[in-house]
């Protein structure tokens, strides 16, 4: 796969390694289940939970190809059978795993039983849906990935330093080592490196590029003309600083709130994960990494930041996209298309944007 035309390699090999994170995640969490609840004699309920896995995952994956794809699915026919009724097909095989689990009711294990299918069920919420929104931040520019998966390992790594060296006031009693010294220092650390890392990346066009489908040469690239957020604009500094100019990214802005958020509220995704052990009396939700615990350790607060990444793009950053909307309308019936052209037609004409008709 060549760099230039093809230059996504990496957000795949980032792909790749998303999925096995939260497969060993969902696999801890589930086998936490097992153990707590001592059902592993329960019968089909082991394949019950990974075919529940594959569903949701058939969900996510087919949404994804739709959303950002679209010019993909409509060049391949079996595509455009799955992309039309995916949402149905999803919702069946869902249907066949719930139809499943009813038949596997036991006699005496019922209670159990319901307690697996909500464990299950909760896990695919936590872990799945999270995983879901950090692949959508990636197809969005590789610097909506590197950037808050960096401010939360700065932060705790920060926030540590910091209580080491100068903690004196506890934080809350669920994590008794965290402190409020920790806690401030970490947070004015953070935002200055996510500030500072903002910058570094969005001079390059490779990070701030959004993944897309070439319809013409039939290839995945992330070539583009860097949007707003990606072009230095010039600001004004308060008049306490004698009005002095300076030059910035406005993603730079950006990233302290995303480093506010990743300081201020992410570490509370470590606070219910030990929450979450205390209630089940355990240490770590694995051994998967010596000395640190499972994987699910080690990205309990990331999965929190994903979220409010995904949902600030959204609401401040993402807007009406064009290109998906041509995608959507090749998708029609030639006398569907027909009517829209005419019908936005007579809209630009109402407006003075097009000449009479007849002229």
């Amino acid at each position: 796969m060549e760099r230039g035309e093809d230059g996504t390699l990496s957000h795949w090999l980032m792909l790749i390694i998303n999925r096995f994170m939260y497969i060993s995640c969902f696999q801890e969490i589930i086998t936490i289940g097992y153990r707590v609840y001592r059902s592993y004699e329960l019968p089909w309920f082991r394949t019950l939970s990974w075919y529940f896995l594959v569903c949701v995952n058939y969900f996510f994956y087919g949404e994804t190809l739709a959303d950002y794809f679209g010019a993909l699915v409509q060049r391949e026919e079996p595509l455009q059978f799955l992309s039309r009724y995916h949402r149905f097909i999803s919702f069946a095989l869902y249907l066949a795993g719930f139809c499943m689990f009813v038949l596997s009711l036991v006699k005496k294990h019922y209670r159990l039983q319901f307690y697996m299918f909500a464990w299950t069920h909760v896990t695919l919420l936590i872990v799945v849906t999270q995983s879901h929104l950090v692949i959508q931040n990636l197809f969005e520019g590789m610097i909506w990935f590197i950037v808050p998966i960096s401010i939360v390992i700065c932060n705790d790594i920060m926030a540590y330093l910091f209580g080491f060296f100068f903690g004196r006031t506890p934080l809350i009693k669920l994590s008794p080592k965290k402190t409020w010294e920790g806690f401030i220092g970490g947070f004015f650390s953070t935002v200055v490196f996510g500030f500072l890392l903002a910058y570094l990346l969005a001079q390059f066009q490779y990070f701030v590029c959004p993944v897309g489908y070439n319809s013409e040469t039939y290839r995945f690239t992330v070539e583009c003309e860097p949007s707003e957020l990606f072009i230095l604009q010039e600001y004004t500094l308060p008049a306490v600083v004698q009005n002095e100019t300076v030059q910035l990214y406005p993603f730079q802005i950006h990233s302290i709130f995303l480093s506010s958020f990743g300081s201020l509220i992410g570490p509370f995704g470590g606070f219910f994960a030990s929450g979450f052990k205390r209630a089940f009396k355990i240490k770590d939700f694995a051994d998967t990494i010596p000395g640190h615990g499972g994987i699910m350790d080690r990205f309990d607060c990331q999965y929190l930041m994903a979220t409010f990444t995904h949902v600030y793009i959204g609401s401040f950053i993402r807007g009406p996209n064009p290109t998906k909307v041509l995608q959507q309308l090749l998708g029609l019936q030639p006398a569907q298309q027909l009517s829209i052209f005419n019908t936005l037609s007579s809209h630009l004409r109402e407006r003075g944007m097009l000449p009479p008709a007849g002229l």
